[in-house]
């Protein structure tokens, strides 16, 4: 009776021996903290937007212009590789229970077949259960490696974002520069087709030559090829946006607007949107999570010379004494194997060193990419002023004056077309250089970490 109270006693010190191992061991930690505020940003990080090709087709009905924000928004709602890097962003969260979790514990049965129907033993046997458990620190140390990393994913993902924002204002700035181009074409053509008229008229009253004529054929038959050019360019960029887009390349767009809209020039000195970009940029914050993730490996590969332990509790009526039934122990493996383990370590550090050089080569390209961006933007807008408000003027001049001088017989047909062709060619290159302040504000918001053309 007291053998069996005893034993009784005992199993029930066991249980809860190992019920408060178990409660300590899911303890919660700072660590999972972060997990869960990971995962909920991770929930927040999707919209729930119709992502098909059906729903593509929809897309801008009924809009008079394109917008560059809502072409840059819906990019990032519907284009499928952001969903590609959000789902590496959750296999990248799943890894942090795996790394964190303990093995299976282990559960154990043995018979003694040859007690069972003895006179001279009781029948025998032994269950026994054992758990693994790594040396204090270690699975806090897999858990922060993981985070880190999953952390970088995340920011992985929010490069991407930066990177297709950047293209679609880009293709915004294209698509607005071919449909203008196409409309100063016309016009163009529309001129030329009335000085041809008058060339043959003159040429007809015996007032002008053949040559002049010709010259109007030629300067005509370039104009056109020009527009089948600007018509290709603009059907390629509009089937770029819409393969952006996630729809049928070959749907409509609407008409950009008529003058691209940029706005003023950053107030804050370049030191102070280098500043911005060190703070705020997702590639460095991406950059020092890795940092991070290899520093807690190296901590951790350091611990790998500590052992790890196996605790066990056993139930083992092998014993005939009633006093030996009930058993608790630990094993632990002994670390032996230290060429492997400093070879580890090696590799770990060298991660570690790695990762720091990369960061610090991240931000050197940042403070690069700022400064080059912040004066690529001065320049196209210095460049942009110098076409509209000089070169633009006196080319119309230039026209005019050469109109004038053909038209009482001081100057040649030839000089007349010479002067509506460089017209039109800066008239083309005032687009181009509006388009370019575009793309250079998409430079500077993308190295400076914000959205280009969505905060315009």
């Amino acid at each position: 009776m007291r053998a069996a109270l005893f034993r009784g006693r005992t199993a029930r010190r066991l249980a809860c021996l190992f019920g408060l191992a178990s409660l300590a061991m899911a303890c919660q930690t700072q660590s999972s903290i972060h997990y869960r505020s990971l995962s909920d940003e991770w929930e927040r990080s999707t919209s729930p937007v119709d992502r098909s090709l059906d729903a593509g087709a929809r897309l801008f009905e009924g809009d008079a212009t394109f917008d560059r924000q809502a072409l840059v928004r819906t990019v990032l709602e519907r284009n499928p590789s952001l969903e590609v890097a959000r789902q590496a962003w959750r296999g990248a969260l799943a890894r942090y229970p795996q790394s964190t979790g303990l093995d299976d514990p282990m559960l154990g049965l043995g018979l003694a077949p040859l007690s069972f129907g003895s006179s001279k033993v009781d029948d025998s046997g032994r269950l026994d259960l054992s758990q693994r458990v790594p040396f204090p620190g270690k699975r806090r140390l897999r858990g922060e490696a993981a985070l880190a990393d999953a952390v970088a994913v995340g920011r992985d993902m929010q490069s991407l974002r930066l990177q297709l924002a950047t293209l679609a204002s880009t293709l915004f700035d294209d698509y607005a520069l071919a449909a203008r181009s196409l409309e100063i074409n016309q016009e163009h053509t529309t001129l030329l087709g009335e000085y041809q008229r008058i060339a043959l008229s003159q040429y007809a009253a015996g007032e002008d030559s053949k040559q002049s004529v010709l010259q109007a054929e030629m300067a005509v038959t370039r104009a056109l090829y020009e527009r089948s050019e600007l018509e290709s360019a603009s059907r390629i960029v509009a089937e770029q946006i819409n393969a952006l887009l996630h729809r049928r390349v070959d749907l409509p767009l609407p008409p950009p607007p008529r003058r691209l809209e940029f706005p003023e020039d950053p107030a804050a000195p370049v030191e102070e949107l280098v500043a911005q970009a060190l703070d705020a940029h997702p590639e460095l914050a991406a950059a020092s999570a890795r940092m991070q993730a290899a520093e807690a490996r190296v901590d951790l590969a350091q611990r790998e010379f500590f052992p790890d332990f196996t605790l066990t509790g056993a139930y083992d009526r092998l014993w005939q004494e009633s006093a030996l039934v009930p058993f608790v122990g630990v094993q632990l493996n002994v670390p032996l194997q230290l060429g492997r383990r400093r070879a580890a370590l090696d590799e770990s550090r060298a991660d570690f060193e790695g990762s720091r050089h990369r960061r610090l080569a991240l931000e050197d390209e940042l403070r690069f990419g700022v400064q080059s961006a912040s004066d690529r933007l001065a320049q196209a807008r210095r460049a942009e002023l110098i076409v509209r408000d000089r070169l633009l003027p006196a080319a119309g001049e230039q026209v005019e004056a050469a109109h004038s001088a053909y038209s009482t017989g001081g100057s040649s047909f030839l000089v007349l077309i010479d002067a509506l062709r460089e017209l039109h060619e800066i008239e083309l290159g005032h687009q181009e250089s509006l388009a370019q302040i575009g793309r250079r504000w998409a430079e500077l918001d993308r190295a400076l970490g914000r959205l280009p053309g969505v905060t315009w």
